[in-house]
C-alpha cells in the first residue's frame, strides 16, 4: 500500500520478524526480494530493517530497475493449542 505523512508519499512494507534459535533476530520483507537483515535484538533488527529498505529502493532507482509495489500483507491465525 501507498500511504501519506505530510504529504510525502510513503510505501509501506509487509517487514517479517524471526527470533532465532541462537536468540538472535532476522527480518525480511517479503516484496523488496534479496533484502534481509539480521541482529542480535530486535530493536537493532528492527532499525536494519528500516535503513535496509530505504537503501534498498534507493539503489533500484539508482540502477533504473522498477520499485515493486507492496502487495504482501501478514496476519495471526489462532488454532487450538491442544
Amino acid at each position: 500500500m501507498v500511504g501519506q505523512v505530510y504529504n510525502i508519499p510513503m510505501y509501506e512494507y509487509t517487514v517479517i520478524y524471526e527470533r532465532g534459535k541462537d536468540g538472535g533476530w532476522g527480518a525480511y520483507a517479503p516484496d523488496l526480494p534479496g533484502l534481509g537483515v539480521i541482529a542480535d535484538t530486535r530493536e537493532e533488527v528492527e532499525t536494519l530493517i528500516r535503513e535496509g529498505i530505504k537503501i534498498h529502493i534507493e539503489e533500484l532507482r539508482a540502477g533504473g530497475f522498477p520499485v515493486p509495489e507492496p502487495s504482501s500483507f501478514a496476519e495471526l491465525v489462532s488454532v487450538p493449542a491442544e
